[in-house]
């Protein structure tokens, strides 16, 4: 998915509220396009409610915080979209490997694809959930528990096949969850590494799959 069609993702997602008005729908979309130039802690209110058409205290009556004004787009779109959006990238790659490995190192490589595409969203909702406490308690639990489902689904899969040492799938999905997000967030977020190549993939899914996986005689 591109950054442009993100964008018109979160867009069309905050036209779907029926409380709205048409303020704040163009309040939103300036808001999403400024976001995603300058980053959230570039933006002013002031410079939203200019590319908007309408006054500051409209940001302020309509929202009452730039807090509340990100969580309004955030939200909805990882509530209502998101889960469906995860389904089609689990079935997707689910259906194309053969081992647990290879699905672990096709799903990274999609999510830096996605990231890399849509950077700079990207970029200000990780931050904002690393640095916001609200955002962070409305939302991390909501995506823990959809990454959760899908990869336990994923995890069981191969289990039956002989891939896991015996450990309970749930323990095996959050060990991933910290990985995954851990690689993720360092690489592309905190270092601002955006050159991550298939060997630092293949050295990092190793590690994981030499802790978790059965070794060839058999033992755990």
């Amino acid at each position: 998915m591109s950054e442009s069609k993100l964008l018109d993702v979160l867009i069309a997602q905050a036209k779907l509220s029926k409380k709205q008005t048409e303020k704040q729908q163009k309040i939103v979309e300036a808001a999403i396009h400024i976001f995603a130039e300058k980053g959230y802690a570039n933006t002013s209110t002031s410079e939203i409610a200019k590319v908007a058409g309408v006054a500051e205290g409209t940001i302020f009556r309509h929202y009452g915080t730039k807090d509340n004004l990100l969580l309004s787009i955030i939200l909805p779109f990882f509530k209502e979209t998101f889960p469906m959006m995860a389904e089609e990238v689990f079935t997707e790659i689910a259906s194309n490997v053969d081992s647990f490995e290879e699905f672990l190192k096709a799903f990274l490589k999609n999510r830096i694809h996605f990231f890399l595409e849509n950077k700079q969203i990207a970029k200000v909702v990780v931050k904002e959930l690393i640095y916001n406490e609200e955002l962070k308690k409305d939302l991390l639990p909501y995506l823990s528990e959809n990454f959760l489902v899908r990869v336990n689904k994923a995890v069981e899969f191969f289990k039956e096949r002989g891939e896991f040492i015996d450990i309970p799938t749930d323990r095996i999905g959050r060990m991933l969850l910290t990985f995954i997000g851990g690689f993720l967030v360092s690489r592309l977020v905190l270092l601002h590494d955006y050159t991550v190549t298939d060997e630092d993939i293949d050295d990092a899914v190793s590690l994981v799959i030499n802790g978790i996986g059965r070794r060839e005689d058999g033992t755990e």
